[in-house]
């Protein structure tokens, strides 16, 4: 009944006697936590046998192989893993051969031009080219430095020029008569002078005008000097992530020196893309002028056969087959209208039909009709007409 008082100490003993139930088929806790803890407790941080296999963890070697940033691997131009992937936006200057064949040239103009800007005697060697992100560049320019925007007229477009702090101080020091013998300059924390500045300006103006030289014979082209930065940040001509080729000269006067870096994105050198593809100078793909010149002059010496269509009709196969003599066939035209002169499938021009003596003749009346396609025998006919 509801209304009848519960008796607790009734009920106390009979929730006991459900526990003690429950804890004869229970899990040994006791038992479980000892089992964990000599899992945990192994010497040397090893696991026991029991838990070998249930999970396994990298050691530090296959982390670095598996992110591709391991020691070794940054030593060569090899790249494995997560690195791979990041650097596979990049395009490789070896896709353009002609590159190195350009620079190799400027190398040898500039050594000659230097030496005849400062009377001394200078050796300019190339230091290495490779491809590189914008915004990588310039966070790797070492301070203080000289950038130099410059234009390449023909391609509507910029590239950077950079001469390192050592260069600076000892070009100077050669171009005002400084001494020779001194050894390394020391680096001063100062901003460049306007005499300074305008000493390295021209500088950089001697090195665009072999540039300029260099790439002459693939195409022309002018770079010219826009300004001059002190700051890489003010000197920004392209996008961070943008890729860009880089150049490196080192130009040594005797016990002194340093590098000049040029930087030209692939955004610059688009234009003349397909010529930096070759592997040599004047080099041509799939024309050949030689046989171009003999094919056509056998097209010239070539007989073909030339037909007179004066009209075409179309005729069901059961009309065809059932023709016999005496049949007529009526042709929509009339004694005027012109024929058409079709050599094999390729209608040349059209024709009025004559007559010269006994024989039937078919003056020309229009223009020949000329292929979409124009090859060097067209080209050499359209040269003789106007002529």
């Amino acid at each position: 009944m509801a209304n009848e008082p519960v008796d607790q100490d009734e009920l106390a003993a009979a929730w006991g006697a459900d526990l003690d139930d429950d804890k004869s088929g229970a899990v040994d806790q006791d038992g479980m936590a000892s089992a964990w803890e000599s899992m945990i407790d192994e010497p040397d941080g090893r696991q026991s046998d029991n838990s070998k296999g249930a999970e396994r963890v990298l050691n530090q070697d296959e982390i670095d192989n598996l992110l591709g940033f391991s020691v070794d691997e940054l030593s060569r131009d090899e790249r494995q893993g997560i690195r791979a992937i990041i650097n596979s936006a990049l395009v490789s200057y070896e896709r353009l051969p002609m590159l190195e064949i350009l620079f190799d040239r400027l190398v040898r103009l500039l050594t000659t031009s230097l030496r005849n800007f400062t009377s001394d005697n200078v050796e300019v060697s190339l230091d290495g080219l490779r491809s590189i992100r914008f915004g990588d560049y310039l966070n790797s320019i070492p301070l203080p430095a000289m950038l130099g925007v410059f234009k390449a007229e023909e391609w509507d477009n910029y590239g950077l020029i950079t001469v390192e702090s050592n260069l600076i101080y000892a070009m100077v020091d050669v171009l005002l008569g400084g001494r020779r013998g001194q050894g390394q300059l020391r680096v001063e924390g100062r901003p460049y002078t306007t005499i300074e500045s305008n000493l390295i300006r021209r500088m950089m103006e001697v090195i665009l005008e072999d540039m300029d030289d260099a790439f002459s014979p693939l195409s022309p082209v002018h770079f010219n000097i826009e300004r001059l930065e002190t700051n890489p940040r003010f000197a920004a001509i392209a996008r961070p992530a943008n890729a860009a080729v880089l150049v490196r000269l080192r130009v040594d006067m005797e016990d002194r020196g340093g590098n000049v870096e040029v930087l030209l994105p692939y955004a610059t050198i688009e234009p003349i893309r397909g010529l930096l593809l070759q592997m040599f100078m004047g080099e041509k793909f799939g024309r050949d002028a030689t046989w171009e010149g003999h094919l056509a002059s056998q097209m010239w010496a070539a007989h073909v056969g030339l037909n007179a269509v004066l009209f075409e009709v179309d005729l069901p196969l059961s009309r065809t087959l059932n023709f016999s003599v005496g049949d007529t066939i009526p042709l929509d035209m009339r004694p005027d209208d012109l024929v058409t002169l079709k050599c094999g499938d390729v209608e040349l021009t059209d024709g009025r039909v004559g007559r010269i003596g006994d024989k039937i003749a078919v003056r020309v009346a229009s223009p020949l009709r000329r292929p979409k396609m124009t090859y060097a025998a067209f080209e050499q006919a359209e040269i003789m007409a106007g002529d």
